[in-house]
Parts: structure tokens; C-alpha cells; sequence
């Protein structure tokens, strides 16, 4: 019979390649998951994950399968865990970390839930509604009843850490992420736009403060929330958004007379690489310009930076602008 002889089946087709909605481009996974491309080619190198598929170009292709594995990876490394510890690991290993009920996730730092502020389940209900409508008018609500600053740090902080749970778990799609960035995004710049600045006759304003992160930090929300309280403080903000070369960060703070350079990190670089490039920040900014740090990044934390302040939360940034007024009253 032909079928008992190999030398007459016919070849196995070469794996094919998903439907284009079913992968994505490199380019699109580090927008998506905020890993770098670098990274992503590192640990294909180093752990044999994320192990892309190749198009007809040659270039590669993620299926969304590992996408959701690099989100739940993204998540662990902003609770602190290494690459080693994480990369590669199936889902379900991935979801036992993430859930604070197990022993390894205990000792992590652990983010504001969502039941930390009962309006949270109800805006996420909202957005899994695709409604920006009802949202947007739930979260103006909120703010009127709160007032901006307990409005940041009530809502939107821990509103933003359970989006970001929720879509590195599959239960959010990325354009649903993508709703509640946009819509809270507007909220929160119109509510700094009705700040009006407060008259020297009340003292010292608080100083001028450049925003923004370096590259391959591609996360523009926090920037946002510092802006708001930041702006409450009296400070003047000028916002240049993510990703700005260290070259390019020197020259707006001289062009904008900036008294304050504050960045903001997540843990997808590691330690060395954010120490490194702040100390060289550090050596390219005069003296008397102050550099503000904070964000998920456990290395600005462990020890003292020379002629860095890093503010660890949102509520250290008030008592940091009062001391940058105290400081400069006599000038």
C-alpha cells in the first residue's frame, strides 16, 4: 500500500504563520508590553523565551499567547523579580506569582488593589462596558468629590495599577487599556489646566520642574499624576512626555530654566543600567539643578544617590517641594 512506504507521503507542511491580528511585530510587542526590543532579543538568547515565529521577511512575529506571557513578566518585574526567576515560565506559574496568596509573592512589594478604593471595580466595570462616556463622567465625578490631589492618589493610582493587572492577566485587551489611558489622560489634564497659580505675594512658588523619562522607559501615566500634584504644590511643569535621550534632557532644562529635573522609572531596565544612567545625568546637569527620582525601580531605593533625591511615593513629593521652598526663600 503507498501509505506503508515514507518515500511516497507527501512533505509536511512548513508551520504556518497566524492571521496577522493573531502575532505581532517587535515593534508592536515593546509598545504593548513596555519591554524593550533589546530585551526581548536578550532573553530569546539567554532563556529560549519569548521564542518568536518568522514572516516572510525573515522578521519576527509574536503570537499573542506570548504576548500575554510578556505582560504577566512585566507585571513581576514591577513588583521587583528578576528576569532569571520569571522568563519563560508557563502562565500558570506566572499567575501563582502574581497572586499575593503565595509565599514567594508575599515577599514583594505589594501594588494598591483594587479593593483598596471602592470606586475601582465599579470604573472597571466601565471600561470593560467600553464606554468612555460613562467613565470619563464617573471619574470627573470623583474628582469633584475628592479634590485632585486625593482624587491621584485614591483613584487614579491604584484605578491605574488594577488596569494594568487586569490587562497582564488576559482579562483586558490592550485597546481596552488603551481606552483608559486615553480618557484619563484627558480628565487629568484639564484638571491641570484649571489650576490657577498661586500669587508671589504667598512666598516662594514652588519651582520649576522638567518631566519626562529616558529611553526605553515608554510609560507616561506616572509623569502625569506627578504633574497633578506637583501642580498643586504651586509648581511650574513642563512636560517633554517619555523617552528623551540624556543629551536632549539637558538641553530643555537649560532652555526652560528648570530648577527641577524629575524622572520617572519602571523595573523593565535593570538596576545598573537606570544607576548608570543617572549618574551620567547627574555629572551633565549643573550643580544647583535638582534631580528628582521615583517610580517601581527597587535600585533607587537601596542605598543613597550622590546629588539624587529619590521620592518613594506619591505623598513624598509635597514635603520635597516644601523643602525645595524652604531652601531657596532666601535667594
Amino acid at each position: 500500500m503507498l501509505m506503508d512506504n515514507p518515500a511516497h507521503l507527501p512533505p509536511m507542511p512548513a508551520p504556518a504563520m497566524p492571521p496577522e491580528s493573531a502575532a505581532l511585530s517587535i515593534a508592536a510587542v515593546e509598545r504593548e508590553t513596555g519591554v524593550a526590543k533589546d530585551t526581548l532579543r536578550v532573553w530569546e538568547k539567554r532563556y529560549g523565551f519569548p521564542a518568536p515565529l518568522r514572516d516572510a521577511a525573515g522578521d519576527r512575529m509574536y503570537p499573542m499567547a506570548q504576548v500575554l506571557q510578556l505582560k504577566l513578566i512585566r507585571r513581576l518585574l514591577d513588583a521587583g523579580m528578576r528576569p532569571g526567576k520569571v522568563v519563560g515560565l508557563d502562565n500558570d506559574a506566572l499567575q501563582a506569582l502574581l497572586d499575593p496568596a503565595t509565599p514567594e509573592s508575599a515577599t514583594q512589594p505589594t501594588p494598591p488593589q483594587a479593593g483598596d478604593a471602592p470606586q475601582v471595580p465599579a470604573l472597571l466595570d466601565a471600561i470593560a462596558a467600553h464606554d468612555p462616556q460613562a467613565l470619563r463622567h464617573a471619574l470627573l465625578q470623583a474628582q469633584w468629590r475628592r479634590g485632585l490631589a486625593h482624587f491621584v492618589t485614591e483613584v487614579v493610582a491604584p484605578l491605574t495599577t488594577a488596569v494594568g493587572d487586569a490587562w497582564a492577566q488576559g482579562r483586558f485587551e490592550i485597546f481596552e487599556e488603551h481606552l483608559y489611558t486615553e480618557v484619563i489622560t484627558g480628565v487629568l489634564r484639564s484638571a491641570i489646566a484649571t489650576l490657577a497659580m498661586p500669587p508671589a505675594s504667598q512666598g516662594v512658588l514652588g519651582p520649576r520642574v522638567l518631566l519626562t523619562t529616558v529611553q526605553r522607559e515608554p510609560h507616561g501615566l506616572g509623569l502625569l499624576m506627578l504633574e497633578a500634584l506637583l501642580a498643586l504644590e504651586g509648581c511650574t511643569c513642563i512636560s517633554l512626555g517619555t523617552q528623551t535621550p540624556l543629551g536632549d534632557i539637558v538641553q530643555a532644562a537649560q532652555a526652560h530654566r528648570a530648577d527641577v529635573v524629575a524622572l520617572s522609572f519602571t523595573n523593565l531596565q535593570s538596576g545598573p543600567v537606570v544607576l548608570t544612567q543617572l549618574h551620567e545625568l547627574r555629572r551633565q546637569l549643573p550643580p544647583e539643578r535638582a534631580l528628582w527620582v521615583g517610580g517601581a525601580c527597587s535600585a533607587l531605593y537601596q542605598k543613597p544617590l550622590p546629588g539624587i533625591t529619590a521620592v518613594q511615593g506619591l505623598s513624598q513629593l509635597a514635603p520635597w517641594v516644601a523643602q525645595w521652598r524652604y531652601d531657596n526663600a532666601a535667594r
